[in-house]
Order: C-alpha cells, then sequence, then structure tokens
C-alpha cells in the first residue's frame, strides 16, 4: 500500500486528516467501491467523517488523478486506485469486480471506426468467475 499522506501531496492534495482517512482506505483496497461503501468502510477508523466529506474528497481524488471513476454496473459509480491502463471483469454470481492486466486483451479496428477519435478505451468483461482461480 502506498503511504497515503505522500500519494496526496504527490497529486498535489493537501493532506486533512479526513483525505489521509479516504485516501489510506482507498489505496489498500483491492475493492472497487462505490462512495457509500468508502464512506462505510472509513467511519469505522473515523466516524466523524461525513457522507458529504467522503463524495467531495472523492471527487478531488478524480480530479487530480489520485483514483479513476468508473460507471461499470448500472448506475453506480466505483472508485478505482489503479489508474494505469486495465481492464475489468465484473462476477455476474457475485457482483465483484477484478482487475485484469491490460496485455490480457487485444482490442483491434479502432482506427477503422469511421468518425470518431479514439483516445482510450477499456474492455469490461462480465461472467462468473472459476472457483480456485486468482486475480
Amino acid at each position: 500500500m502506498k503511504d497515503a499522506r505522500v500519494a496526496l501531496e504527490a497529486h498535489g492534495i493537501r493532506p486533512t486528516a479526513q483525505r489521509v482517512a479516504i485516501a489510506k482506505y482507498l489505496l489498500g483496497t483491492e475493492e472497487h467501491p462505490s462512495a457509500d461503501l468508502v464512506w462505510e468502510r472509513v467511519r469505522v477508523h473515523a466516524p466523524t467523517v461525513s457522507r458529504a466529506t467522503v463524495y467531495n474528497t472523492l471527487a478531488i481524488f478524480v480530479e487530480h488523478g489520485l483514483v479513476r471513476a468508473y460507471t461499470l454496473t448500472e448506475g453506480a459509480t466505483v472508485f478505482d486506485p489503479r489508474t494505469e491502463p486495465h481492464h475489468h471483469f465484473i462476477d455476474e454470481a457475485t457482483g465483484a469486480i477484478h482487475d485484469l492486466p491490460w496485455d490480457a486483451l487485444r482490442v483491434e479496428g479502432l482506427e477503422a471506426l469511421d468518425g470518431f477519435d479514439v483516445t482510450t478505451h477499456q474492455v469490461v468483461l462480465r461472467g462468473t468467475r472459476r472457483p480456485g482461480s486468482s486475480d
């Protein structure tokens, strides 16, 4: 896990106690939590942090590139501390979101999309994860 205070400062974010608590959780998890789940997890260790503070802080983190926000399922935004390119697999049985290495998949033909200038892409796969498999 990255040191939360150092990571905040490296991204130009002032490290308040609440921001450090939120960053500590996000940078140390493999979950892809919603804002409400971040609030639930953080308030265990920082009971005074408000839901509004979590929402505002997550917006700052996204704006400064500390985390990325994705809408991978209908109407739910999740936050991902992995900012390098990668893909996602959503387990339809559990709802768990797993990171997939960028090089595991190849997308071809982007240059042939007439009228579109593609600057980035991401593949989201859905299915079920076989027992015994690892990330």
